[in-house]
């Protein structure tokens, strides 16, 4: 090994490991979203939750533009983050308050569990790196292990119009997470998502106008506000922040493994939040799928 690659290695290393730490507080975050979602579904229509949460966000995101006296996109890096809005600015949000208005919180995690596959899929379409079969192996069989529990734990007898709604929402997020990790390789994660929320506000604004309703609003519950603030400036904001920096550090297709972990991440805040009963499959299989996770780092 020469002297570079010597002095190098550390480097990597403390890399992926800042890379996987950004991840997992991220899939932690992303954890809440179908709960979150879930609270709104009697209050307020999935459009009404998807526009109002991305432009609360939108407008969240200028003060960290103008403080970090960011720069103007080019024109490349706009297109680009015109097409990562259709994923994480409508589609994803849209999509997941949708099936949340026919399915369980539950029954939605075994839809979402394709989320990481549909993200390394574009990731590899998008940036052109090609992973190892050994990865595909692996990844896929995350994806059957997660569903494999989730359904498990669900009561999934029947069909539910819902499930369109997330499929929608898992190959709309994956597409959008793919471009926006690709272009945190250009531009700062934080960057990249403020960017994306501000130059999508010429359609979310007058679109949220037009949703406006200020009865349904006023009569909001507290625990609906607070899940409508925590959609906009966490799941849609600051989660993005460190969730596009782990993709540029450790890759697309890797790090979107982290997210077969979510479903776990959910189980842990029923049993915190919501007073659900504690169960031995859980934390057998968290370790199952943390083994998959390493091993797609290996491959």
């Amino acid at each position: 090994m020469t002297q570079a690659n010597v002095a190098s290695y550390p480097e990597t290393k403390n890399q992926d490991l800042q890379a996987y730490l950004l991840g997992l507080i991220s899939v932690a975050a992303f954890a809440m979203t179908l709960p979150a979602a879930k609270v709104l579904a009697g209050d307020l229509s999935a459009v009404q939750v998807g526009i109002f949460r991305s432009v609360i966000a939108a407008f969240a995101a200028i003060p960290f533009l103008l403080i970090g006296r960011a720069k103007l996109p080019n024109r490349s890096q706009l297109k680009r983050m015109l097409l990562t809005s259709t994923g994480i600015v409508y589609g994803f949000p849209i999509l997941t308050a949708l099936g949340m208005q026919y399915v369980p919180v539950s029954h939605g995690g075994v839809v979402l569990a394709a989320l990481p596959l549909s993200t390394a899929i574009f990731g590899t379409l998008i940036t052109g790196i090609r992973p190892s079969r050994m990865f595909w192996v692996v990844s896929c069989l995350g994806f059957l292990v997660v569903m494999a529990y989730t359904v498990a734990m669900s009561d999934v007898s029947d069909i539910y119009l819902g499930d369109l709604a997330l499929l929608g929402a898992v190959l709309l997020a994956g597409f959008g997470y793919a471009q926006g990790g690709a272009l945190s390789k250009e531009l700062p994660g934080w960057q990249v998502m403020c960017w994306t929320l501000v130059v999508s506000l010429p359609i979310l604004l007058p679109a949220s106008l037009w949703l406006y309703d200020g009865e349904t609003l006023a009569n909001l519950p507290d625990i609906g506000v607070a899940a409508l603030l925590f959609l906009a400036l966490i799941n849609s904001l600051l989660g993005f922040f460190s969730w596009n920096r782990a993709l540029a550090l450790g890759g697309i297709q890797r790090i979107s493994q982290l997210q077969l972990l979510q479903p776990f991440f959910t189980f842990a805040f029923s049993i915190f939040l919501m007073g659900e009963s504690w169960n031995w499959l859980t934390p057998i299989v968290c370790v199952v799928v943390i083994v998959l996770v390493w091993l797609s780092k290996r491959t």
